[in-house]
């Protein structure tokens, strides 16, 4: 699943989940056949999470909490036993450890023209100075607006997003050497390296 807000994109694979704050707006793409659950909480329960979108991996605990939720409907927090399950939902989900499968988008038009340019053609080998060309601005300007308007160099943003599309390819059980060649690198190796070294394990066992 494909989060889209005006401040960034996330990626949802299978066992994770995203935040999404109350007045975000937002859209959804799904890759696959995707099964989605959905909790929503008001606002004088939800005030203590964070004010910003966010993917979270999903303990087994919490992914059993949020189907017993969803199969009773909305809980009633003046029924006792519904305000104590209340309760550890809340704090467990509050535990949840973020994980980095987010892609903050730049605002500047040269930038997101650049960025939508690379959504487009991951698996463009392009350097900076010829994206930079594509969209009338200079390299250095191109790195500048991408360390300001994203917190990531244009390398790093780059390397995010290749890893965001594989993801996505991923879940839909597409091989990993065919992925690593659809995102732009040139061999299997160096792909599963940089996928080791942002999710701390190969895609294989992140999808077992």
């Amino acid at each position: 699943m494909w989060v889209h807000t005006p401040q960034g994109d996330w990626v949802v694979p299978p066992n994770r989940a995203v935040w999404v704050p109350a007045g975000i707006e937002h859209s959804i793409d799904m890759s696959g056949k995707v099964l989605v659950q959905t909790l929503y909480f008001a606002q004088a329960v939800s005030s203590s999470f964070p004010g910003h979108c966010c993917a979270v991996n999903v303990s087994p605990l919490v992914r059993e909490l949020i189907r017993h939720c969803v199969s009773l409907g909305m809980l009633d927090r003046k029924q006792p036993a519904m305000a104590r399950l209340l309760g550890v939902l809340v704090d467990q989900v509050k535990a949840l450890p973020a994980i980095p499968l987010q892609l903050p988008l730049p605002a500047d038009e040269r930038a997101k023209a650049a960025s939508d340019w690379l959504r487009d053609h991951p698996n463009d080998p392009g350097l900076i100075k010829q994206i930079a060309k594509r969209v009338g601005s200079s390299a250095r300007t191109l790195e500048r607006l991408f360390r300001q308007e994203t917190g990531l160099t244009f390398g790093k943003w780059r390397q995010q997003l290749r890893l965001l599309h594989a993801l996505r390819l991923l879940a839909a059980k597409r091989a990993v050497t065919t992925v690593a060649m659809e995102v732009g690198y040139e061999s299997t190796s160096a792909f599963i390296a940089m996928f080791k070294k942002a999710l701390g394990t190969t895609p294989y066992r992140y999808f077992a």
